[in-house]
């Protein structure tokens, strides 16, 4: 994968657990089964002959669509949580995401407000966790999911010890 653009040179970066992808299947089991499900209806009462609009063409096509859709998504979450990583420098920390649109933001470490951790039920049963970085720009949504647990209490320790030595100096 080619990455220079985006990528500074020298870096390693630090994947998030593999175990994130189980947190996304469910995710993405959980908000296609409820639109499949709810685009399937008209097919169901079109061919049980209690409507007779839509057509039985759009009635089929319509979920088909969402379904190819839906197993698109499926096949590149494993793929979109290798792309997650984030870098620690001397500065700042550098968050990268992304397969086709592919970002890599630098949050300094003087900017940081505070660091939050957040962790939901699939997250909480696999020992993963969020870590949220806020700044005084709204604009700034750095995240990064799928830590260890472990892994995301040092790394909010960390981050908070960096950023009150930075603001110290201003």
């Amino acid at each position: 994968m080619r990455t220079e653009a985006i990528d500074p040179p020298g870096i390693t970066w630090v994947r998030v657990s593999p175990k994130y992808v189980t947190v996304r299947l469910v995710q993405w089991a959980l908000a296609n089964l409820l639109s499949i499900l709810v685009f399937c209806l008209p097919l169901v009462f079109v061919l049980l002959g209690w409507w007779r609009w839509p057509p039985l063409w759009l009635a089929i096509t319509v979920p088909a669509v969402l379904l190819a859709a839906a197993l698109w998504r499926l096949v590149l979450i494993p793929r979109q949580v290798r792309a997650i990583g984030y870098a620690e420098r001397d500065d700042d920390l550098l968050v990268r995401t992304g397969i086709f649109f592919q970002r890599t933001m630098a949050v300094p470490y003087g900017r940081m407000q505070y660091v939050d951790i957040g962790v939901g039920p699939v997250e909480r049963g696999l020992g993963l966790c969020t870590l949220k970085l806020h700044t005084a720009s709204p604009g700034t949504n750095a995240h990064i999911p799928g830590l260890p647990a472990a892994e995301g209490a040092r790394l909010r320790e960390q981050l908070t010890a960096r950023g009150e030595a930075r603001l110290a100096g201003l």
